[in-house]
This record gives C-alpha cells, structure tokens and sequence, in this order.
C-alpha cells in the first residue's frame, strides 16, 4: 500500500458524507481529541467539523482530492465540541453558538458571547453530556465580520445593535441553522435542550424539525460596557431578561 493510500484510509474513517441539498452535500469529519483548559476550567471534547461539497464531489476520496484546490482557509468552516456519549445518552444539552470573532477571541466587552460560550463548555461538562455547535456563518447574526465593523462604526454614533444591522440593509437576524441541524441529525438522533436565552433560536430550531424539549437560559457577562446591547436584544428581539427568569 502506497503512502497516499494509507493517509487516504486513515482520513476516511473519520469522514461521513451528510446528504444537504439537491445540490450540496456535507462532510462530517471527527472525533478529534481537543484537550481544552482555561480560567481553571480543564476537560477533552470531542472535536467535529463540517465543510459543504459539491454533489460532484460525491465520496471521501473525491472530497480529499479537492481540498488543495478548494482555497478553505479563505472561508470559514462550523465545529461542533461533543462532551459525554452524545450519540446514545437520554438527556443531552446542547448550544448553537454563532461565531463572535470579537467576543470569542479578543474578549471584547461590546458583547457576552464570549462569556456564553465558556460557560456553556463547563454547563455541558457538569451536565455529562452535550454539544457546542460552533457556527462559522453567524458573525454579526448572519452579516459577516466586515459588516459587524460597520455596524460598530453607526453603534458608536448611537445605534442600536437591531438600528444598525437595518441601516445597512440587513435583517435583525438572518442566521441559518439548516446546516447545523443536518449535523446534529448525523450525531444524534434523541430529544436535546437546548442553551439559550432566545425563544426565536428555539422557535427556529423547532421548525427546521429539530426535537428540542425545552431550553435553558444562560444569563450573565454583564457589564456598563454591553448593558444597551443586551438591553436591546430583550426589548428588540425577544430575548429573556435576567428579571423573567427570576418572576
């Protein structure tokens, strides 16, 4: 057996073909062992990611010979972190977590996304079971990073986060969980909760035909700094308050 055979055959192993569209399907890679310690806070998930292909592009070994050519560092692509036996257990958590290049990785204080992606990492570990999906399409909900900037640029001369996506001629929320309920189908086939403080999340999930039962709120990473932000997300766009939880 050649080289080229042998990582070929190591590769697909891991690799699952998830049927999408009439046109696209999706290639599930994982698990990955991804040791992960922060803030005191240390456990392995198990790592997945997907990218969309071309229905051309219909087996493993025709997806590893384009991946050269497909220029991915360019775009982005989703993850999801699985903790506990996903597959099988009766009572798993999961998060759909849309990407927040500021809030996740510089720690910016304009938002809690990065506050509620870690502490559902530990909420899933506590748990025993769940998942983080991880979702690359999401920055600015659904507008991209570029535009996240200008929307920053009209929220500093007194916009709101919902005023500024509209003056730039977006949606409020334009996000898109198809991809992402695809995966959670190809990993698991139980009822899941889901970790959110949005009913419209949920409302979303439910009617893409995900078996949700109910969801949990995560509140918290407020600062003087966030505080019209989430404000606005709950008088705007239907977000639960911290006071709600506690009537």
């Amino acid at each position: 057996m050649d080289n080229i055979s042998n990582v070929n055959n190591i590769l697909k192993d891991k690799m699952k073909i998830v049927p999408f569209n009439d046109v696209e399907n999706l290639c599930l890679v994982g698990p990955v062992k991804l040791p992960v310690k922060q803030e005191g806070f240390e456990t392995t998930f198990q790592w997945y990611t997907w990218v969309t292909t071309e229905k051309q592009h219909d087996t493993k070994d025709s997806i590893l010979n384009s991946i050269v050519k497909a220029e991915l560092a360019s775009k982005q692509q989703s993850s999801v972190l699985v903790f506990g036996d996903f597959t099988n257990a009766d009572d798993a958590i999961i998060r759909m977590h849309s990407i927040c290049h500021t809030g996740d990785i510089f720690g910016s204080q304009r938002c809690d996304c990065g506050y509620q992606l870690h502490e559902s990492m530990k909420m899933i570990v506590e748990h025993g079971c769940g998942a983080i999906f991880y979702l690359a399409n999401h920055e600015g909900r659904g507008i991209g990073l570029f535009s996240k900037s200008l929307a920053y640029i009209l929220q500093e001369e007194g916009y709101d986060t919902v005023e500024a996506n509209h003056a730039l001629g977006f949606e409020d929320d334009s996000r898109n969980y198809e991809e992402a309920i695809r995966v959670l189908e190809a990993l698991r086939s139980k009822p899941v909760t889901l970790i959110t403080n949005n009913p419209q999340k949920l409302a979303a999930l439910k009617s893409h035909g995900l078996l949700a039962h109910n969801h949990i709120p995560l509140w918290g990473g407020l600062t003087e700094t966030n505080r019209h932000y989430l404000e606005t997300k709950v008088k705007k766009s239907g977000h639960i308050s911290e006071e709600q939880l506690t009537v």
